[in-house]
């Protein structure tokens, strides 16, 4: 595994540990050059999966998951929602999408997914995600989109 700092190419496993809710292996790494300490996360692909773009779906490219995690994260941003319920929201989308038999997924496909999943866990979330995938361009929009969004259950 390459340092992240100094980017020499070998490095040794100091601990490794399944994460909270076991989809992937933590790793604690140190570098045989400079000594910095990092970590690392390995978790299962199942299938090589693409994404087919809805606005252009002549254009797709590979599932990213840390994509897919930085679209939730960022809806969830400041809602006090537990760091383990946003990550079991993106490994169960990964394993839907891995696990369709399909080998291309539609954007909008995926879109519904963390919409159905954000529904569940926090209705602000929810709306603050849909507000970008389906493009509000005014306050009206949200405003509609709101006023069908029955109030869920908040943990923070």
């Amino acid at each position: 595994m390459r340092c992240p700092f100094c980017a020499h190419d070998d490095s040794q496993v100091k601990d490794s540990r399944p994460t909270e809710d076991a989809s992937a292996i933590r790793r604690r790494r140190q570098c045989s050059s400079c000594g910095a300490r990092f970590t690392t996360f390995e978790r299962v692909q199942l299938r090589e999966v693409v994404v087919v773009k809805a606005g252009d779906p002549e254009r797709r490219e590979p599932f990213a998951r840390a994509k897919l995690e930085q679209s939730v994260a960022l809806a969830c941003r400041k809602r006090g929602i537990e760091q383990e319920r946003i990550d079991q929201l993106v490994s169960g989308i990964q394993r839907q999408v891995e696990t369709s038999g399909d080998s291309e997924v539609s954007s909008q496909r995926i879109g519904e997914m963390v919409m159905e999943g954000l529904r569940q866990i926090d209705s602000v979330a929810y709306i603050r995600f849909a507000s970008v995938y389906r493009d509000f361009s005014e306050a009206r929009d949200f405003e509609e989109f709101a006023s069908t969004v029955r109030d869920v259950g908040h943990d923070g």
